[in-house]
């Protein structure tokens, strides 16, 4: 067993034996090895709690499921939870938009070398800037994780993609959304899609079918990418989940360099900073 899985461990019985949160959630391996979202509530489970470099899910999503009070009367449950530096910033972000509040939350914050999908280092692992999380109540890691350097240009292949005719880069999402087969697996695995009710499932107002057409899958997906602008933390959940494997970050990623470009605003760096398109300056049609 590793150091950062016994210190891992070792948080979360102590959180769970203070009684300072109802439930962990970490990583386990299920019964043919593979990692899963662990759900932890009793302190002599914490063994089942693992990390390594397959430990690539978003956890952050499963906040969700505790940020309202079971019960009428019954108080918010308190949560820890095993985070990424990606990890903390999209929890920055929730608490600055107030889906969850940070005295219900513990964060294990991990640094982290990168993760893998079978066998190979995700794409957004390749590009991200953080080897340690901003955000954390107790730092599990290694000083050769954090050492580690970010090997790759952040916007590489969204500055090519870019050097594309408008017709070349029409044909190219044509063709990928063209894949899509409307499953939603994107949003359901994506921290900062939390709307009650989709848009795309919406009857009223009915902004759009459920077709399987390409202007129906278009506007999906273009609409998702907007909605996200200056909020997606680059997790790359959604392409990791997507049955098709449509390269969905890099709508999010080329959003995501305009407001870094426009504004200097990363998200989740700061949960007190709002987000660009959450405010009004009417000094900003000046600058930009």
């Amino acid at each position: 067993m590793s150091v950062m899985v016994e210190r891992i461990r070792e948080a979360a019985r102590r959180y769970l034996e203070d009684g300072a949160v109802t439930c962990v959630i970490g990583y386990e391996r299920g019964p043919r090895g593979n990692v899963r979202p662990a759900f932890v509530y009793e302190a002599d489970d914490v063994d089942r709690l693992v990390w390594g470099a397959d430990c690539s899910l978003d956890l952050v999503t499963y906040v969700h499921n505790y940020k309202h009070s079971p019960r009428r009367g019954a108080p918010v449950p308190k949560v820890a939870v095993v985070a990424r530096p990606c990890d903390a910033r999209a929890i920055n972000l929730l608490v600055y938009e107030q889906q969850i509040r940070r005295e219900n939350i513990k964060v294990i914050g991990l640094t982290c070398a990168g993760t893998e999908i079978l066998g190979q280092p995700r794409l957004a692992c390749q590009f991200c800037r953080e080897r340690v999380p901003v955000l954390y109540d107790v730092l599990i890691g290694s000083d050769e994780q954090i050492q580690v350097p970010t090997a790759r240009d952040d916007y590489a292949d969204i500055v090519e993609m870019e050097n594309r005719t408008p017709s070349e880069r029409l044909a190219y999402w044509a063709a990928e959304f063209d894949r899509c087969i409307r499953c939603y697996a994107c949003r359901q695995a994506c921290p900062g899609c939390y709307c009650f009710e989709c848009v795309a499932e919406q009857v009223d107002p009915h902004w759009t079918s459920i077709a399987l057409e390409l202007p129906e899958k278009h506007f999906f997906h273009i609409m998702r990418a907007f909605h996200l602008a200056g909020r997606c933390v680059g997790c790359d959940a959604c392409e990791a989940v997507c049955p098709m494997d449509i390269p969905l970050s890099k709508l999010n990623r080329k959003l995501a360099k305009e407001v870094e470009a426009l504004f200097g605003y990363r998200t989740g760096d700061d949960p007190e900073v709002a987000p660009p398109l959450a405010t009004f300056d009417p000094e900003e049609r000046l600058r930009l």
